[in-house]
Formats: C-alpha cells, sequence, structure tokens
C-alpha cells in the first residue's frame, strides 16, 4: 500500500496528493515509520478522537531521569489525562476561562493585530518585502498567551523559544541533542512559572493565572501546582503552535488563491468562515495519537487495550465524502466540519481565542495590505507532525 516518509521534503512540501491515495486504497494503514496504524478517512479520524475506549495515556519520554521536566508538563496536562482526572482539570479550567477572559482580550487583540500589519507594512515600504511569520504570525500569539497568564512585558521574549524547543519532541526521530535541548527549555519553563504562581499567591493580579490559582470545583479539589504549571505550558505550546501556524500557512495558501484573497478583502464579513477553511485547508496538525482502553474497532481495524492509532488530520480534511472538492481553497466554505481543534473531551479549550487570534491577523492585513502578494517562495519547516512555514516573505 501507498506509504510516506515524514522527512522526505518532497512530501512535507505537499503532502495531500500522497494522502489522497492512500485514501483510496483504505481508511487505515499501518505506518512502518511510526509503528502503528494511521487513519486517513475523516470519519475513521472522527472516530480515534472520539471514542470513549481511545484515550490519552501519558508515555513517559526515556529515560525518565533525563527528562523530568518534560515529563512533570505531559503528566499534569489536562491534554494527557482521561477521566476522571481530565474531567476534574477541565472543569477547573474551562470555569477560570468563563471568567471573561476570552472576551477581555477580544478588542486588546484586534488593536495588536493592527500594530503588528503596520510593521509589516512599514518594513515593506523601507524594504520592499517583509516577514509575517516574523513580524506577525510568531508575535502575537505569545503577546496575547502572555497577556491572558500575566505574564509581565520583560519577560515574553523567553516564551517564544521555549515552546519551539520543547514541541519538537513530538516529532519522530529525533536526535538526542534535540531531545536534550527540549528538556533543558521544559525545565527553565517550570522554574519560571513556578516563581510567577508563587508571585500571584501573594498579590493576585485579574490574569488567568491569579484564577487558576484560586479555582476550586464544587468539591473544593484545587488544581495542584504541577497541574497549573502544566496548564499553561499547554495553552502556550498549543495556542502559539496552532495559531502561528495557521496564519503562516493560511496566508500562503490566500496568496496563491489570489481569487479568495481578494473575495476576503471584498467582503471581511466571510472572516468567520475563511479563517475554518484556512484551517481545513492546510492543517497545522497532522497527527494525533490515541490509545486503547479497552477493545474497539476502527474502520476494520480491532485495537486491544494498550494498542495506539494516529489520526491523519490533514487527510481527513481532505476526504471528499465529507467535502465537496476538498482541494480547493472556498473561504465561504459552510458547513466545515474539520478536525483541526480536535473533537471529543479533548476538544481544544482554547480554540475560540485562537480564531479571535487569525481572525483579527487577516482582517488587518486586508484592511491595511489589500495589495498582498508573495515576495519569495516561503521556506517550509522540516517537521511533519506540526506543520507550519519558517518565513514568508510578502510585499504588494
Amino acid at each position: 500500500m501507498t506509504t510516506f516518509d515524514p522527512k522526505d521534503p518532497a512530501f512535507i512540501a505537499d503532502p495531500y496528493p500522497v494522502f489522497a491515495r492512500m485514501r483510496a486504497e483504505g481508511e487505515v494503514h499501518q505506518h512502518a515509520d511510526f509503528g502503528l496504524p494511521v487513519t486517513l478517512s475523516h470519519a475513521a479520524s472522527a472516530a480515534v478522537l472520539r471514542h470513549r475506549g481511545l484515550g490519552r495515556i501519558w508515555s513517559d519520554a526515556k529515560p525518565v531521569d533525563a527528562f523530568a521536566a518534560f515529563n512533570l508538563l505531559h503528566r499534569n496536562s489536562l491534554l494527557e489525562n482521561e477521566p476522571p482526572t481530565h474531567t476534574r482539570l477541565r472543569r477547573l479550567i474551562s470555569t477560570a476561562f468563563g471568567r471573561g477572559h476570552i472576551e477581555r482580550l477580544r478588542p486588546w487583540v484586534g488593536e495588536l493585530a493592527t500594530r503588528l500589519v503596520d510593521d509589516v507594512a512599514a518594513r515593506i515600504d523601507a524594504d520592499g518585502h517583509a516577514d509575517l511569520l516574523e513580524l506577525v504570525a510568531a508575535p502575537l500569539p505569545v503577546e496575547v498567551i502572555a497577556e491572558l497568564l500575566g505574564v509581565p512585558g520583560s519577560d515574553r521574549a523567553l516564551l517564544q523559544p521555549w515552546s519551539n524547543t520543547i514541541v519538537k519532541m513530538y516529532e519522530f526521530g529525533l536526535p538526542d541533542t534535540q531531545r536534550a535541548q527540549a528538556e533543558d527549555a521544559a525545565g527553565e519553563f517550570v522554574s519560571y512559572l513556578r516563581e510567577l504562581i508563587a508571585l500571584r499567591r501573594k498579590t493576585p493580579g485579574t490574569d488567568l493565572v491569579s484564577d487558576l490559582v484560586a479555582e476550586t470545583d464544587a468539591d473544593g479539589a484545587k488544581l495542584t501546582e504541577d497541574e497549573l504549571v502544566a496548564t499553561a505550558v499547554l495553552l502556550l505550546m498549543a495556542g502559539h503552535e496552532a495559531t502561528v501556524n495557521v496564519i503562516g500557512n493560511g496566508v500562503f495558501a490566500l496568496m496563491q488563491h489570489r481569487d479568495q484573497w481578494q473575495r476576503l478583502v471584498a467582503d471581511p464579513g466571510l472572516l468567520p468562515t475563511a479563517v475554518e477553511e484556512l484551517i481545513r485547508y492546510d492543517s497545522p496538525l497532522q497527527l494525533f495519537e490515541r490509545t486503547a482502553t479497552a477493545e474497539v474497532e476502527v474502520a476494520g481495524l480491532t485495537l486491544r487495550p494498550g494498542d495506539k492509532i494516529a489520526a491523519l488530520l490533514g487527510s481527513a480534511a481532505r476526504d471528499p465524502l465529507v467535502f465537496a472538492q476538498p482541494d480547493v481553497l472556498d473561504i465561504g466554505r459552510s458547513p466545515n466540519p474539520h478536525l483541526g481543534f480536535g473533537a471529543g473531551i479533548h476538544y481544544c479549550v482554547g480554540a475560540p481565542l485562537a480564531r479571535i487570534e487569525v481572525s483579527a491577523t487577516l482582517e488587518a492585513l486586508a484592511r491595511r495590505l489589500p495589495g498582498l502578494q508573495l515576495a519569495a517562495q516561503p521556506e517550509r519547516r522540516a517537521e511533519f507532525v506540526i506543520r507550519g512555514l519558517s518565513s514568508l516573505s510578502l510585499t504588494v
């Protein structure tokens, strides 16, 4: 059966034709490099994400004593736990989020996006071109998460390098040097957050960390400090990586499909559907893994407890049984049941904030720089699981 090499630059440049051939051969393929089956269809991928017999069962990075901080973050993460721990964590975190943090940030995010896009315009005026990732896509989600968490402005430059280094651990076959760097970054991040939490215990603010420190559920169960640290890191890593890559991949797609860019410039009312379509069209997260906790059948494949399986989200997003003309970018597409934010109990808790960030960026670009176009072919990151660009040079 057709397969792919996750390190092949040609595949990484455009994996979707390979996915289409694989999907036509079957909904599930065994992938030798990953050592587990992967789902190609939307139905099978949705089943992997939603089936309660398939969970996020964390296995420590090994050797365990070499990855103390990285493992601490994941053992205590909302994303890596199942009920009842997941239920307790999600209730506490959702309650804190529900205090209006997202709506509080909405106008601030719009102003931030406008300022950053103004920087792009100024750089284009000065140099003839500007890197959208450097000036907007990378700094915006870090600033937003930092504002949400109450990280002082003087410390915010620390966050993006930590996140970028830690998430490399999610790729397959990572060299030992990069694994060690990921652990070092995790350790520094954990230490920093413990200091921030201690400060918020003494002097609470209006930020999410202060609310999480104080948050108690109906049974009086509080977040532990390790859980609070893991939550803050998850919000940064998931929020930053998803948003930066939706903006980068999405604007690149719009530059390749000028009719859709001009359509958005002419009708800002399309922003909500445009955001969803950009997430679908070139998914920032390509693979998401689950472990069977009971005997489960997915698309004719029987999994037994302990067996692993992964959903190929990029393939699911191009399934012609769900999306008409799936290889066509259509910013007015509706309905759009993509799986870019996950599904089931692990649906992304930060999805509303990510949508605000991407929408604000697109709105600012379309208003300020309607004649935007590519200045050069972008550089794509070498990783497969987290799909994104390392640069996106634009001009007008």
